[in-house]
């Protein structure tokens, strides 16, 4: 994996870098996540906030409530092409969560945790040699 993470949204207005590893690779089934991807969930790397930073003048931010979690959450977005670019968590202060998709190389990617099992997409197969949490994980859950 490079030490430098880049990434972009869909028409390209929306850029961002992050230096060094992620501190977690995970998969999010929450109920907020599918909304929100329009698919089964998604693919998150969370990154120290100080590593981070983000550019372009369409980039938009929205705060949800938790359906499953029940706490908010403030998903940043291109308001251009509605690319969703990374999520924050009051759970997670030190972290911003990258939605992996939006990745310029995504070949490195490794699921370590799957969260929110208990609305996983009953089809959905449970990633080989990969632990499904049924809930969200504490701050405490390492990386």
């Amino acid at each position: 994996m490079a030490a430098e993470i880049k990434g972009h949204c869909l028409c390209g207005q929306v850029t961002y870098e992050a230096e060094g590893e992620p501190a977690m690779q995970v998969f999010c089934h929450c109920k907020d996540c599918q909304r929100a991807s329009g698919s089964v969930g998604t693919f998150n790397l969370g990154v120290p906030v100080p590593a981070f930073s983000v550019t372009g003048d369409s980039l938009s931010s929205f705060e949800t409530i938790g359906e499953d979690r029940g706490t908010p959450a403030t998903r940043r977005f291109c308001s251009n092409c509605g690319s969703p670019i990374a999520v924050t968590l009051p759970e997670f202060p030190d972290l911003v969560f990258i939605k992996a998709g939006t990745l310029e190389d995504t070949s490195w990617l490794a699921p370590q945790l799957e969260i929110w099992g208990c609305s996983a997409q009953p089809w959905m197969r449970q990633a080989e040699g990969v632990d499904r949490l049924e809930r969200g994980p504490s701050a405490a859950t390492p990386s």
